[in-house]
């Protein structure tokens, strides 16, 4: 083989062997990004966020104890004795959507895993409801501190329920 065969069969396979290690590298980096459970701090810190979050729904104006929405008003009314196993069932849902031990069983199964339309159906939640309790929801993160990349992550998997929670609006 020619001296100009040789490096070109060099090149070839340093090339070759700088993709497989930069595959590698990606391989190894992905395997140790912490999920979203880990980045908000494990079950305790979301258990904390639940909290404070369930509990700003019921003030909430639009979607709380004085709704518009007699459906809602009535639940934040009359059924605040179901509240601490609310809480522990959303904060179950939020450790499995974002990758923790933890597996969320709804209580009313649905057409998904997480079956939230069966349980919210009755509730009768419009969009602009649902939109609110995003806020809600995003006004906790944000009182909690939680980094702008893990808030945006939790409400983008909170926002994928949308069609299920508001499955029951009929549009009245």
């Amino acid at each position: 083989m020619d001296k100009k065969a040789s490096i070109v069969r060099s090149v070839g396979i340093a090339i070759t062997l700088a993709v497989i290690l930069v595959g590698i590298s990606r391989q190894v980096a992905a395997q140790t990004e912490k999920s979203l459970y880990e980045r908000l701090g494990g079950v305790f810190a979301i258990a904390q966020v639940v909290d404070h979050f369930s509990d700003a729904l019921i003030k909430n104006p639009i979607v709380g104890q004085n709704s518009k929405n007699p459906a809602l008003r009535a639940w934040h009314r009359n059924s605040l004795n179901r509240l601490p196993g609310l809480k522990f069932m959303r904060t179950l849902w939020v450790c499995e959507v974002s990758g923790g031990p933890y597996k969320f069983v709804p209580t009313k199964p649905g057409s998904t895993p997480l079956g939230l339309e069966n349980a919210h159906r009755d509730l009768k939640i419009s969009p602009a409801e649902f939109d609110e309790v995003a806020a809600e929801l995003g006004r906790t993160l944000d009182f909690a501190k939680v980094p702008a990349k893990e808030k945006g992550e939790v409400l983008a998997a909170f926002a994928a329920h949308k069609s299920e929670v508001t499955a029951g609006f009929t549009g009245k």
